[in-house]
């Protein structure tokens, strides 16, 4: 637990809670610039040894890689080297299926690179420690129930790059595994373009409600994750992410070939974005709209919700505004049912969202935005609507002012979480910038953190806020409070270990 007069004192002069939290042992590393931790236009070619460093965090027992990889640092070992070889052990080790559970610790991966992206300098490599971590924690827990590891591909089955598109997309419709498998090989061989490759994984990311929504967030975090570490990486990913995005473990029917609960909203929505008007994505911003459908999310089915998205966008209401209306709705979840379900609504929105703007084929984008628009009653289940709504959320003045207001609300976090939702809304209002509190925020993740949800919702929230309109972004930030850390929660040992890595 951080006492309020140090968490006050370490904000001293630093505006706003930036320097929450005792990091300074992290000084004795290079810092990461923004440089070294954005993609290269050119795609970052790697060195050779990438194998070995692979293996390096593959065999190195838990207790020690974080003092071998911070050996390797200092003596040059670079942040998007370090970055790719997780990523890539984590896909060699470690099986997709579920996509989720100990699969978490490749999901990860791209949330604590976000992290590190949005923090001061000094503090960017703790998060992509605290990853490592726990993809020793998943690595061990897998080897005790599987031996699983992605095994190289069946090279006489690897169609020509002419073909192996087609081969793709059938194999796909009739999951097919073995066919998927050589056929993403051969089409990642060819000269299909990365994104080409992301509108046809976005497709089957989002076509069925299996996982929770780990299939989209699958589909965007690898593709972000390879555009930082290099394209030369794909195989491996892609044919990790086919795999994972076949599951269907929940039934040994074919979904090809039955009508299963999980496939309905996206054969429904198949049909109704045919009948969204051309010219769709150019229509005004209606707050109104965003409203009603935040109501159609807190009590209509899956079918309600993405007809009304269909009416709007015909009706020349904006995307934007349909956003504003998704991104509450998970929001107003969150505050309703605060757990694991709840926050994937979130982070299924945020990888949608990322989607959407990235993709550029018409179809791909209407199915996009009415599959968040089915599934969020599909996280909300049989919950019963509380009342607790983030649309009437009224603010409460914090007691103290500045810096002392921040302290008040992340120690209201650890206890009363509806209190301080409320005074982050009146924080928020006195101070229209919120990187003030996405800093503090951060800071407090990096020292309480203690699973991969911490990370993936913190990093989706705070660069969706950046997204929305005002004032549904506000309300969005209010609604954070139900699953962000606080000032009183404890410590994780993450940040322990590399202190004794460090000789600190």
């Amino acid at each position: 637990m951080i006492p309020r007069r140090s968490f006050l004192q370490t904000a001293a002069g630093a505006g706003a809670l930036a320097a929450l939290g005792d990091l300074g042992f992290l000084a004795q590393l290079p810092s990461v610039s923004a440089a070294d931790a954005v993609a290269d236009s050119r795609l970052v070619r790697f060195h050779p040894e990438i194998e070995p460093l692979v293996r390096l965090l593959e065999d190195t027992p838990r207790e020690r890689v974080i003092e071998e990889v911070a050996a390797r640092i200092k003596r040059g070992l670079s942040y998007r080297q370090l970055l790719a070889a997780l990523f890539l052990a984590g896909v060699r080790d470690l099986q997709p299926r579920p996509v989720g559970f100990k699969f978490h610790a490749v999901l990860v991966i791209n949330s604590a690179h976000l992290a590190s992206l949005a923090s001061p300098e000094s503090d960017r490599w703790l998060p992509i420690f605290w990853a490592i971590d726990n993809f020793k924690v998943s690595q061990v827990a897998k080897q005790k129930e599987t031996n699983w590891k992605l095994a190289p591909v069946d090279e006489s089955a690897v169609p020509p790059g002419h073909r192996a598109r087609a081969a793709f997309a059938e194999a796909m419709d009739h999951w097919d595994e073995a066919v998927a498998d050589a056929a993403i090989a051969g089409l990642v061989r060819s000269d299909t373009s990365a994104d080409e490759l992301f509108e046809i994984f976005c497709h089957y990311g989002a076509r069925d409600f299996r996982e929770i929504g780990h299939k989209s967030i699958y589909v965007s975090n690898s593709f972000r994750c390879l555009e930082v570490i290099g394209w030369q990486h794909a195989e491996p990913v892609l044919r990790s992410l086919a795999y994972a995005l076949l599951d269907h473990d929940d039934t040994k029917e074919n979904p090809s070939k039955a009508d299963l609960p999980a496939d309905r909203p996206g054969r429904e929505n198949l049909t109704l974005l045919k009948s969204i008007r051309e010219g769709w994505t150019e229509g005004k911003p209606s707050a109104e709209a965003s409203a009603d459908l935040l109501k159609t999310l807190r009590a209509g089915s899956a079918t309600d919700a993405s007809a009304l998205v269909a009416k709007m966008l015909n009706d020349g209401v904006a995307p934007q505004s349909i956003f504003d209306g998704l991104f509450s709705g998970a929001g107003e979840l969150l505050m309703q049912a605060p757990g694991v379900i709840a926050l994937h609504a979130t982070t299924f929105t945020n990888a949608v969202h990322y989607a959407w703007h990235r993709a550029q084929n018409d179809e791909l984008r209407r199915l996009l935005l009415l599959q968040n628009a089915a599934f969020l009653p599909l996280f909300r289940g049989d919950h019963k609507d509380s009342g607790l709504h983030i649309d009437a959320l009224e603010p409460l003045a914090p007691e103290a002012a500045g810096d002392e207001a921040l302290a008040e609300i992340f120690a209201n976090i650890s206890h009363d979480r509806l209190a301080a939702s409320r005074k982050i809304l009146a924080w928020l209002k006195d101070n229209p910038d919120a990187a003030p509190f996405a800093t503090a925020a951060r800071r407090l993740i990096f020292l309480k953190g203690n699973n991969a949800h911490d990370y993936k919702f913190s990093s989706a929230v705070l660069e969706d806020y950046e997204q929305l309109s005002p004032p549904w972004r506000d309300r969005l930030l209010a609604a954070s409070a139900f699953n962000l850390r606080g000032a009183g929660d404890k410590d994780n040992d993450v940040v322990k270990q590399t202190r004794s890595a460090l000789g600190a």
